[in-house]
């Protein structure tokens, strides 16, 4: 028996509450009532609500009640966070508690992550055989191996923005289960022609540039769909355990392709697996608890749709500016990744087991920036210009580290920035943009994410062959920062522009009026 439980005085002896219910109104918990006069002689305890026994009871009364409460509040949240403001803004994200795998305690999105880790490791496999049969079918062509990348990029280049129109019209859940499924079938095909030996160079092109075109449709509605199941406040731990499965498959895929291949004698074998991997996609759409998922009201066909996720973006600085930052960090994402190679082999003159501790060394440091994202509760305006710019120098120290085991070390915070960045740009996005508006929205993000990584692996590709490696590292970095700032700067000018150009037609309507 504890001092001070049955004399009614708590452990530290000061009065407490003459009720029997705690402040959160928990029954069965003893109660402090105001000391009397100390017992003179021990007593013997009885089994009173009170007492240990009445905790224990009290205890489990209280679990419940506060696991029926939060239940509730869900519920009613989800219910109420799709409902934007009258001028088209998106509610306020509301306060949750942090935690770095918070979000899987969603049913529905741990379905989505658990089939998302086993398909991102199988297409990362799939792009490892495909570039090596390329290389087998073409005798080595580098050019053909730049074609099939380009194909692949090349349709979300120009039908991104129908795509994301698309996932603005259509269920996002029913899309999602006919892209998994026909980019399955397009991996079970070319496993079937390479595992018979009628494959050919100008198949494995359309087969690129049809997942292109799939993917046009795919990514913004998978962008859009994370929303869906988790809500606004777990958004932002949401996309970035996405991210933390993309980086994770990133460094387990193309190792594993590598075993397989050697092992099963071709890379026939690996798209057949690729195929196989999205089943675990598609079980987990298909048992999703529909009820559960907080779905917007599909916007009707009707002209102009695409002008007027444009015209959303530019009036709105709290889009406009992380969507034109991503564009300029993106610019030079994918130069970076290749001055890898360039910097392993022609600077340190590294072997081939050095350069590949050098790629795994920044995919390591973005999955832990991607685990460092996942802990937040909400993205700021400070992380992603921080990011942004911490990109840009650690690109720049990089280029200048005098030796290997020192450019290695540069590699890792470079990660962490860059996934910072994107993670915080993509939530910031997502949760300033109404429901009925997401899919066109997120068609503009993929589109500027993607679409300016080859102009900016060419030009600094160009500037490494002119000066080096290290010149094109720099050059990269000192554009990425110069880009942060002239971001900033267009944000200010453009918006104010639209502003004043809603301003006007506003009088003339209300002029001819």
């Amino acid at each position: 028996m504890e001092p001070g439980r049955e004399s009614g005085t708590k452990p530290d002896g000061e009065p407490g509450q003459e009720s029997g219910v705690n402040p959160d109104g928990e029954p069965g918990r003893a109660s402090y009532a105001t000391p009397t006069k100390a017992p003179t002689e021990p007593t013997k305890p009885t089994k009173e609500p009170g007492g240990s026994q009445g905790r224990r009871r009290g205890r489990k009364t209280g679990l419940r009640a506060r696991v029926r409460r939060r239940r509730a509040a869900r519920v009613a949240a989800t219910a109420n966070e799709f409902q934007a403001t009258e001028s088209g803004t998106a509610q306020p994200v509301p306060e949750t508690r942090g935690g770095m795998f918070r979000s899987l305690r969603v049913y529905n999105y741990r379905l989505f992550a658990a089939g998302g880790v086993v398909s991102n490791v199988g297409s990362w496999m799939q792009r490892t055989a495909q570039d090596l049969l390329v290389l087998d079918l073409t005798n080595g062509s580098a050019f053909a191996l730049g074609v099939t990348v380009m194909l692949q990029f090349l349709p979300l280049l120009l039908f991104g923005l129908w795509g994301g129109m698309l996932a603005d019209r259509y269920p996002k859940r029913l899309l999602l289960i006919v892209a998994q499924s026909l980019m399955g079938l397009l991996a079970l095909a070319m496993g079937v022609l390479v595992v018979t030996g009628s494959a050919q160079v100008w198949q494995v092109f359309v087969m690129a540039f049809l997942l292109g075109l799939i993917a046009c449709v795919e990514v913004p509605t998978r962008q859009s769909f994370v929303v869906e199941m988790v809500g606004r406040k777990d958004l932002s731990n949401a996309i970035a355990l996405n991210a933390s499965s993309f980086n994770l498959a990133r460094v387990v895929g193309p190792a594993v392709a590598g075993v397989l291949i050697y092992a099963l004698g071709g890379t026939g074998p690996i798209f057949l697996i690729n195929a196989l991997s999205f089943a675990g996609v598609l079980a987990g759409l298909m048992l999703m608890r529909t009820s559960e998922l907080t779905t917007p009201e599909p916007v009707p066909r009707a002209k102009g749709q695409l002008r007027e996720g444009l015209r959303y973006v530019m009036v709105r600085p709290e889009l406009l500016m992380p969507i034109l930052l991503i564009a300029f960090v993106s610019l030079f994402t994918q130069s970076f990744s290749m001055s890898i190679a360039l910097m392993a082999r022609q600077v340190f003159g590294a072997g081939a087991a050095s350069f590949g501790l050098a790629s795994s060394m920044f995919a390591v440091g973005a999955l832990a920036g991607a685990l460092m994202a996942a802990r937040r509760v909400r993205p700021s305006r400070k992380l992603l210009l921080g990011g942004a710019v911490a990109f840009g120098l650690f690109q720049i120290i990089s280029g200048l580290a005098p030796w290997y085991p020192l450019y290695l070390v540069s590699l890792v915070p470079a990660g962490i920035a860059l996934i910072s960045v994107n993670t915080a740009a993509n939530a910031s996005v997502q949760l300033a943009t109404s429901p009925e508006m997401r899919g066109r929205v997120m068609g503009i993000y993929v589109l500027v994410f993607t679409g300016g990584a080859p102009f900016g692996a060419l030009l600094l590709g160009w500037i490494s062959d002119l000066g080096g490696p290290r010149a094109g590292v720099m050059v990269g970095g000192a554009l990425t920062l110069i880009g942060s700032g002239v971001a900033i700067m267009l944000t200010k000018v453009i918006s104010r522009r639209s502003n004043a150009a809603v301003r006007g037609v506003a009088a003339a309507t209300a002029g001819a009026r």
